[in-house]
Order: C-alpha cells, then structure tokens, then sequence
C-alpha cells in the first residue's frame, strides 16, 4: 500500500488515482474516519479526468497508530507531506468536518506559501472554533464534547454505533430515510482507528481556534453547510467561516445533515465540480 513517512517518522496512508498530468483534487476526512469516506466523490471526479488523491489522518485508518501528535497543526503537517511527496500543484483541497479545520490550516500554513493550492472547499466544517466561549456564544458547551470523551472511553463500539445512526447523518429525524449500510460503513472505520487518536481528537477538532487561519486564506473557497446539522451547527461554524476568508462564497442546504456528503452525494457532488470548474 502506499505510505509516505512524515517528518516525525509516521507513516502516512494515501490513495493517488486517476491521470497524473489532471488536476489534483485532494480530500481530507473527518473525524474518526478514513479516506474511504470520500468514496462517492473519488469515483465522481474520478470518471471526470481529475486526479484524486485522499490519505488517513495519523491514527485513523490505515495509517500508523501513534502515540503523540493528534492536534490541528500535525494534521496539516501530515497533509503538507502527502502533497509535497507526490508534488501536487494547482490542487483543490476539500475538507470534511476536521478534515476542514485540517484544511484551513494546511492551506494558511503550508499549501498557499507553496504555491500548491489553487482552491479550497469546507463542507460541514468545524472552523473558526466549535467550542462555547465568551468571545463565541454560538459554540457548543465543553460538556458536549466531555461527553463525547466519556462515551468512547467507555464504549467506543456503541459510542460509534450511536453517532452513525443518529445525529451525524439526521437519521434521528422523523421520516429519515435510515440506511444500515451508511451507519456500518461508518462504524467500520471508525473502529479500524486508534482510541488513543480519536479520544485526543476531540479536543483538536473544539477547542482549537483557526481564526487567523481562516483570515490567511486568499485562494476562493467555498463553504457548505447543511442548515440541520446537528454535530457542526452552521451558526458557529459556516456562517462564521465564509466571514474570515479573502474570498469565500457560502452554499447553504436546508434539512441536509452534518453527513450530507453521502446521504446527498448527487446534490453535493455537482456543485462540488462547479466550483472546481469556475
């Protein structure tokens, strides 16, 4: 399988399909996931002539279990050493959730002072700072997610059982269409991670503030956010982000879920190439 090893010494799985001489769309998952959760748009920018590139986050997936380093600026470290061994230019980074904040940070930091990034696009994403304070009413109470610390130290099987077939993708909603295949397949990679990773995650993904980097950013970006997302709430999150970018544009969905990526791939995935076309 294909690794790169960091500068700390982690091995990093990455998957690198499609033409080599296309454009490169890179993918960065959420949390506890993998690269296998960008499944339906592998295939979708795939079959139209893009090079699409996706790695699991130290930790999660298929990439090594190491103790240290679960934090934003790791992460976008990690990033920054996928596209720089496969010599990506011109890419447009996407982001999940985390792998939101992952890509604020390594477009800020490293993507955007390279010259490597030609756009970037948050969906659901966690930015600028999950976490209720003073300074960010609309956040969520650090109870919240000691709560989410609590349920996986103790059960991390059912912790997962439970967010997939609940909140992440709005299958609690009356009249959801619920389907078991979506719920396992996300249970399946969460569980193929460390606890260690995820545990120490949590405070990554609600406590750290990307503010500056948001404001950092100059490329265009684009944000999606479901406007029934019950894990990243859009008030604190998508509303705020569009805000701080140079050059943003906000794409809202009503009733769509923090997952809306899968359960709405054949909205999302369209405007998705769109923007990569604009």
């Amino acid at each position: 399988m294909p690794f790169v090893t960091t500068k700390d010494g982690v091995d990093i799985f990455y998957k690198d399909w499609g033409p080599k001489d296309a454009q490169p769309i890179v993918f960065h998952h959420g949390w506890p996931l993998s690269s296998d959760d960008w499944d339906a748009q592998l295939l979708f920018f795939l079959g139209h002539g893009y090079r699409v590139v996706a790695h699991d986050r130290r930790g999660h997936g298929r990439s090594a279990q190491v103790s240290e380093g679960h934090d934003m600026d790791h992460y976008a470290a990690d990033a920054a050493a996928v596209a720089e061994h496969l010599d990506l230019r011109n890419a447009v980074h996407i982001g999940h959730s985390t792998g939101g904040g992952e890509v604020a940070r390594y477009v800020a930091r490293h993507g955007q002072p390279a010259g490597r990034v030609a756009k970037a696009v948050l969906v659901s994403a966690v930015p600028p700072l999950m976490l209720k304070t003073a300074s960010n009413p609309a956040g969520t109470p650090i109870e919240v997610f000691d709560g989410f610390r609590s349920a996986l130290a103790a059960n991390r099987s059912q912790f997962f059982l439970d967010v997939a077939s609940g909140p992440f993708y709005g299958f609690n909603r009356p009249g959801a269409a619920v389907s078991q295949g979506i719920i396992q397949n996300w249970w399946r990679q969460g569980v193929t991670g460390s606890a260690k990773a995820h545990y120490e995650g949590i405070k990554a993904f609600s406590e750290t503030d990307q503010t500056e980097d948001l404001k950092a950013i100059s490329v265009p970006v684009l944000v999606l956010h479901g406007e029934d997302d019950q894990v990243v709430p859009i008030d604190a999150a998508g509303r705020l982000s569009v805000k701080l970018v140079q050059n943003g544009t906000l794409k809202t969905y009503p009733g769509y879920p923090h997952g809306m990526l899968t359960t709405h791939a054949d909205v999302i995935n369209p405007d998705l190439l769109a923007f990569v076309r604009s």
